[in-house]
């Protein structure tokens, strides 16, 4: 047996062991740590101070009744709509005499055309209202008592008042062994983060260095691309005579349209069977433009032979066709403080950069609504989790301690975002935009329904004399970027980012991942595609890079994965792959496309 192929036997024997230990300790824990209870039991909420997420909420409205319970006894009823702007999220607060506080967290699946109040001439349950009609709502009174049925149920979303509403319950979020094993490293063993930058800078580096090395190529031959590009995305900029090769990439899992039946030209785009509005392209850097190549190299590293020739693989959505929407997972990314900021950076008296270190008593689910879900046509992952989403080093690292990265869902702030930061964000009308953030940039939330950082640009904007997309200053900054990677400075891994194209009037939402990449090969494909801003999402391995499309034909549905390995992070059900984020709730934030002509 090969010296290296011995270290990868017992390191993953070793990742085994950890395995199994933290599925021991952890079957019966929430995100914070603590016994696992679908009812949140909290203490006078509206007056805890800064101490819960609720307080870090500018826009909320409060309101309170009198009301009696299932066996007369008196008590109060406060309703918190935390974004009146967004209305999609309300807790629902009730007090018993002589009994503990409890707190409710009730999904709007209508926030345009229905609300939720009180009404102190009924105590029974709050009352729906739509336009002219109101409907009661019976919650807490016998025989129904719809709130305690609903939170036996334990599942995620339960139905009240005939689904008009719904209960958002805690659950525990599907995670693969290694994310198992690696948040059980870092939160339980002295050194664990090192532990896991040994693993990943050994045998992942080596394998993921493996696949971008293995393509499919076949023989060049003349070709002119039988591709209408009207309403697709633009192609990339490739150099002269790149548009012979075609390809054949073995490991793509999406099957393509009719345009596609010779083989795929790298920088051309090519649609997803039975999926109008998606669209796929491959290209390897080595193909680019030599113009782009040699543009900005005082910001961007130059890249090696891997990376040159590495095949990356692109997923775009017509933004005229798709809404975009984000959810947090059930335990990341976390609001408390990350490990990674400097210690002065660290206010001993608060429990997170926020004030909180729980999202508490609201629920984060892991999962796509009831309502969304009959509609969803593509899912991936997010961001960094909390422990690597601030700055260990440069400028950023010494200000808004450590440069947390922020995130909304649905109107409501669960860590703020911060100044300097890309940011991908999405407004009450559906716009979806991404830029760098700044503090006047503010004024706009009230009016974001999702938000999600990730670190700094990849491209940055366009530069006007030139045309062509201008990476960001710290693409080829290691620890000022914070890239992750390794201490040494070991760019090159498993990475995905997205950007923004606007091409002949349509806008594009482009995801693309990289088998073996640094940020600098990330922002050369990107300006290859003319993306007007990029950013980089998560990284290290296809659990973590996920995306995957569904294809709906009559009463079934079909999942397609960008990369076929992709589909290992899905749970698997008597033998069969169920889709995660669809179907089973995760542990992970991520993005979802909504077909709006399915509305």
């Amino acid at each position: 047996m090969k010296k290296r192929d011995f270290c990868i036997e017992v390191t993953l024997s070793v990742i085994l062991f950890f395995v199994r230990a933290a599925a021991t300790l952890t079957c019966c824990e929430a995100s914070d740590g603590k016994p696992l209870h679908y009812v949140t039991q909290i203490s006078n909420v509206l007056s805890r101070g800064p101490e819960t997420i609720v307080d870090l909420q500018p826009f909320r409205r409060t309101a309170s009744i009198r009301i009696k319970g299932p066996g007369s006894e008196e008590g109060s009823a406060t309703l918190i709509n935390l974004n009146p702007n967004i209305n999609a999220w309300y807790l629902l607060v009730l007090n018993w005499q002589g009994g503990p506080s409890e707190a409710y967290h009730l999904e709007n699946p209508k926030p345009e055309s229905q609300m939720l109040m009180l009404d102190s001439g009924y105590s029974s349950g709050p009352v729906i209202v739509q336009g002219k009609n109101k409907f009661p709502c019976d919650l807490w009174v016998a025989p129904q008592e719809s709130l305690k049925k609903a939170v036996r149920t334990g599942i995620p979303y339960a139905s009240l008042c005939d689904g008009k509403l719904y209960l958002r319950n805690l659950t525990k979020g599907h995670r693969t062994s290694l994310e198992a094993v690696t948040d059980f490293l870092r939160d339980k063993v002295p050194g664990g983060e090192k532990i896991i930058s040994t693993v990943r800078d050994s045998f992942f580096k080596y394998q993921y260095q493996k696949k971008a090395e293995e393509q499919t190529e076949l023989a060049p031959r003349e070709v002119t691309p039988g591709i209408k590009v009207y309403n697709r995305p633009s192609p990339a900029l490739l150099g002269p005579g790149e548009t012979k090769p075609i390809v054949k990439p073995d490991d793509l899992g999406i099957e393509l349209d009719e345009s596609a039946r010779g083989g795929i030209v790298p920088g051309f785009w090519y649609g997803a069977k039975g999926n109008p509005g998606i669209y796929i392209s491959v290209i390897m850097p080595n193909r680019i433009s030599p113009e782009v190549m040699r543009s900005y190299s005082k910001v961007v590293n130059s890249l090696d032979g891997v990376e040159s020739g590495g095949l990356v693989y692109l997923v775009a959505f017509d933004l005229n066709q798709f809404d975009l929407k984000f959810a947090l997972g059930t335990d990341h990314p976390r609001v408390g403080w990350s490990a990674h900021i400097p210690d002065q950076m660290r206010d001993k008296n608060l429990p997170g950069p926020d004030g909180i270190s729980t999202v508490s008593p609201l629920v984060s689910t892991g999962l796509i609504n009831p309502v969304d879900s009959a509609k969803v046509a593509a899912a991936f992952t997010g961001g960094f989790k909390r422990v690597h989403g601030a700055f260990k080093y440069g400028t950023l690292s010494l200000i808004n301690h450590g440069s947390h990265y922020g995130f909304i869902e649905n109107g409501v702030q669960f860590s703020r975002l911060c100044p300097q930061l890309s940011t991908l964000y999405i407004l009450d009308n559906g716009h979806i935009e991404m830029k760098t953030w700044t503090a006047k940039d503010d004024t706009l939330l009230p009016r974001i329904r999702y938000a999600r950082q990730n670190g700094v640009p990849l491209i940055a904007g366009v530069d006007q004399v030139t045309g062509l997309s201008a990476p960001g200053d710290l693409v080829g900054r290691w620890g000022p970027g914070n890239w992750s990677g390794s201490e040494d400075t070991k760019l090159r891994t498993l990475r995905a980012g997205a950007g923004l194209q606007e091409s002949r009037g349509s806008r594009f939402l482009i995801y693309a991942f990289f088998w073996s990449a640094t940020p600098s090969a990330m922002a050369r494909v990107f300006q290859a595609y003319g993306c007007r801003y990029a950013m980089h999402l998560d990284m290290n391995a296809p659990v973590h890079t996920y995306l995957a499309i569904y294809r709906r034909q009559d009463a079934s549905i079909y999942v397609e994965h960008l990369i076929r390995q992709m589909g290992d992070a899905d749970m698997t059900v008597k033998g069969q792959r169920v889709p995660r984020f669809l179907v089973t709730a995760d542990d992970r934030d991520f993005f979802y496309m909504i077909r709006k002509e399915m509305r």
